[in-house]
């Protein structure tokens, strides 16, 4: 299949008013192509365009909402005459470190409602134009589709769903002439990390994980390695690069961490307090 040369083509990547995906459409308008900024507000997304500047607009709407997408969709057809690339990035984690006991079912779904049937209602309002245009579809994961997800469940949960949408499009596109990328991040340094990993919880659980596994890349590194590999129609993109040995050793690996991390006092003592606080039972 030939490259995927951005140059002259149009784009729409959700989640873009700041962050990974605010990057990825900055980088691809720098590469010749027409962008649409798409956030859920409005106000942002347009500022946003504004600061790409040319061949760019902002448009708001909730990924959650079929039909919100197909109205973003045909926007985008209409300004700028159809839609060669649609990059599904919108994503949000829950507020505090929760174990699946300890949090409300109304949170945990709205996770999984915007990280992975956000991904497959932008991928489903866009398919008729990239299958019709021989375009292609980016997909952010996370290295949390091969990470155990205690105290994130609904994140990690969500990521290897949208891992496994990413593959599936692969192949059932490749008829159409069109292709699917997978993105896997690391740490990236966004507002969604950073509020993360400043949660006391989250920095006791992390104590003793080597330093290099939680260096934060910036978020226009993450979008350069996921600009380059939509260019090269790559199934899969990691960033940083070494997390791919991690995710090919996954099935050797994850069983070895899952049996530490069930019998590590440690960590079963933090996740009893994580309950207790959230459940005013204590722990027995």
């Amino acid at each position: 299949m030939p490259a995927f040369d951005l140059n002259g083509k149009v784009a729409l990547v959700t989640g873009a008013a700041r962050g990974i995906g605010y990057e990825t459409a900055r980088q691809m308008q720098m590469r010749g192509a027409s962008v649409a900024v798409l956030d859920l507000d409005p106000v942002q997304a347009r500022e946003a365009a504004e600061r790409i500047g040319a061949r760019a607009i902002g448009i708001g709407a909730d990924v959650t909402d079929q039909g919100a997408m197909l109205a973003a969709v045909a926007e985008v057809v209409e300004t700028f005459g159809g839609l060669d690339c649609a990059v599904a990035n919108a994503g949000i984690a829950q507020k505090q470190m929760a174990t699946v006991y300890g949090m409300s079912g109304e949170e945990w779904e709205r996770v999984l409602e915007v990280d992975l049937l956000g991904v497959f209602r932008t991928v489903r309002a866009a398919l008729p134009q990239i299958v019709e245009r021989r375009g292609h579809l980016g997909l952010v994961s996370s290295v949390y589709a091969f990470a155990n997800g205690m105290g994130n469940s609904p994140y990690a949960v969500a990521k290897p769903g949208v891992e496994s949408l990413g593959r599936s499009l692969r192949v059932e596109l490749a008829p159409h002439g069109a292709s699917a990328t997978v993105a896997y991040f690391g740490w990236v340094d966004t507002t969604m990390v950073q509020d993360a990993l400043s949660q006391p919880d989250a920095q006791k659980l992390n104590e003793g994980i080597p330093s290099f596994l939680m260096k934060r890349i910036r978020p226009d590194e993450a979008a350069a390695a996921f600009v380059r590999g939509i260019e090269e129609r790559a199934p899969r993109v990691f960033a940083p690069k070494w997390w791919r040995y991690v995710s090919a050793l996954r099935g050797i690996v994850n069983p070895l961490i899952d049996r530490r991390q069930e019998r590590d006092a440690r960590t079963q003592r933090l996740l009893a307090e994580i309950d207790a606080r959230a459940t005013g039972k204590q722990p027995g």
